[in-house]
């Protein structure tokens, strides 16, 4: 049987959709609409690769377009598809329970993007983010995670990153923190990379411990 991990850090690094919230039918619709808009074959079935930015996914399909208003269409869609945004199992508790100058979200969403699903989903915003609107190059680069790690101001090793997704995942490990693979969008063996894999956050217990935190968890397998 699984024993019970625990783990020391300073600050925990959230991805947001499919670790906090739910958005997958929204990500789902609103691509499949964007798709159609710009005459990519097969709209009814695109697919949008997960954990990755809106700029770079629409970078390597149309090269030639206008870049910036492609961007603008895919997050006007997004924003106003929030109907069936779910907060995940255990997130709204955790996230409650949490010093504030501990946590951050890091997300290849945009920040307008951002806002309206926390919004809509009632969780607490964070006093820190990094948006894919605030780095040069999105996940699976470091640079998310490492920047992440500097607002909170502590080294990228004394930081927990909390990730769904392989791109997420090879981003933490490649900016020198510890991961947590959350299961939902992806399976274990997709996020192999991560140091542990947990079902959900449900079980996932944080306190404050000394100068840092104190992470409880039961991984998977």
């Amino acid at each position: 049987m699984t024993e019970p991990v625990c783990v020391t850090a300073k600050g925990i690094l959230f991805d947001m959709d499919g670790v906090l919230i739910s958005s997958i039918g929204s990500v789902v619709r609103s691509w499949r609409s964007w798709a159609k808009l710009y005459g990519l074959p097969d709209p009814e079935t695109f697919e949008m690769p997960h954990g990755v930015r809106a700029k770079d996914v629409i970078k390597t399909l149309l090269p030639d377009v206008d870049l910036q208003e492609a961007v603008r269409v895919i997050e006007d869609i997004e924003v106003k598809d929030v109907a069936d945004l779910r907060v995940l199992p255990g997130v709204k508790t955790l996230l409650e329970g949490l010093p504030p100058e501990r946590w951050a979200i890091v997300t290849s969403s945009t920040r307008r993007l951002l806002l309206a699903r926390l919004g809509a989903a009632g969780l607490p915003m964070p006093e820190r983010i990094i948006s894919g609107d605030d780095v040069e190059r999105g996940k699976p680069d470091p640079e998310p995670y490492r920047r992440g790690a500097e607002l909170l101001g502590f080294r990228p090793e004394e930081c927990v990153v909390v990730e769904d997704a392989p791109s997420g995942v090879g981003s933490g490990k490649a900016a020198g923190c510890r991961v947590l693979g959350v299961l939902g969008t992806h399976s274990a063996v997709e996020l192999g990379e991560a140091d542990w894999v947990v079902g959900s956050l449900e079980g996932f217990a944080v306190r404050p411990y000394g100068a840092g935190l104190e992470l409880r968890f039961l991984p998977v397998g």
